[in-house]
């Protein structure tokens, strides 16, 4: 199947999503009430019962709304920050908390609960302390000698093991019987305590930073024929370097901010994408973001509907991606070929 039609394909089967999406849940909604709702939202006709218009546009709209767009952010920028990290550190084993932006974000996020108790402040704190944990595995790089790629990847590494150390003593310091509860759950990762101010108010950073790494796609397939080859046609290795890395972590902390820690995302998606479409970033990136949003939504949805209680997203991430990621791995060298 070509490029195109690959894409096309993707970005109808991420709509097809979210549109069953709206229609999941413990209220049932048809896609025909869905079509009515909006009929009655757009062109302001009465097509349906005004109680029951209400009803059905408080529930896809404050409650699942909000949370579908949370899961299509987090799936995409997650996809797009690893794929980026990937190509650009030459590394199939590399993903988003590779230079400790998840430990930074999610040790921010917990110091916001525990300081402040405000959801505004726990956003801050895991944008704040994810940036600040990259900012430290730079600067450790910056003090050794030697490759700089395994170099900065070794300061992620400490980066990552210091926030991870300071996070574990938020939690011995929290109070064990409101707050501590709290962090563990939220560090397990789900959408439930999103809304659609939060979401708005983290769509644009993210979108802006998704959009940048698209951007730059192109820079990143020359970066992914190493260091040499790269500034032999001119590119400013260190200049682009930051940038993508600065836009990878400001997508990936968050989405911290968002849902808390999703794991294996960032790291089986790129893959999933090499095997349909091969390394080139150009195309790579955008089916990517796609597979990711669709994959995080449809797992989301399970999480709200396998079992009577949520089952917290981060866990069945875990669980769905440890298989599956044995079953792309022996075919996933030839994305790289």
């Amino acid at each position: 199947m070509k490029r195109p039609a690959i894409l096309m394909l993707l970005f109808g089967l991420l709509w097809a999503t979210v549109l069953v999406s709206l229609t999941l849940g413990r209220f049932p909604i048809t896609l025909t009430e869905l079509y009515d709702v909006m009929l009655q939202l757009l062109l302001d006709r009465e097509v349906m019962a005004e109680e029951r218009f209400s009803t059905l546009k408080n529930i896809l709209f404050d409650i699942r709304l909000p949370r579908i767009m949370a899961a299509v952010l987090t799936g995409a920028a997650l996809s797009v920050a690893g794929t980026s990290f990937q190509s650009m550190f030459i590394n199939p084993l590399v993903s988003p908390g590779l230079l400790g932006v998840l430990a930074g974000a999610s040790f921010g996020a917990a110091l916001g609960m525990v300081a402040a108790r405000t959801w505004l402040a726990v956003e801050a704190g895991a944008f704040i302390f994810g940036l600040a944990a990259v900012i430290v595995a730079m600067t450790i790089a910056r003090f050794f000698r030697g490759d700089r790629l395994l170099i900065l990847i070794l300061g992620g590494i400490i980066s990552a093991s210091l926030f991870t150390s300071l996070l574990s003593l938020i939690k011995y310091l929290a109070d064990p019987y409101d707050q501590l509860p709290a962090i563990v759950f939220w560090l397990m990762g789900g959408f439930s305590m999103v809304d659609g101010k939060t979401v708005l108010f983290v769509a644009l950073p993210m979108l802006v930073g998704i959009a940048v790494l698209l951007a730059l796609s192109s820079t990143l397939n020359v970066l992914s024929m190493g260091e040499e080859e790269a500034r032999s046609l001119g590119i400013n290795v260190g200049v682009m370097r930051t940038t993508i890395i600065l836009s990878a972590t400001l997508i990936s902390s968050l989405t911290v901010s968002l849902g808390g820690i999703v794991g294996w995302v960032g790291l089986v998606i790129p893959h999933v994408g090499r095997m349909l479409v091969g390394p080139d970033n150009r195309v790579l990136l955008p089916v990517a973001g796609m597979l990711g949003a669709t994959y995080l939504l449809g797992v989301d949805d399970l999480s709200r509907l396998l079992f009577r209680v949520e089952i917290p997203i981060g866990i069945l991430t875990s669980l769905l991606g440890i298989p599956f990621f044995m079953l792309v791995l022996k075919n996933a060298r030839k994305g790289w070929s």
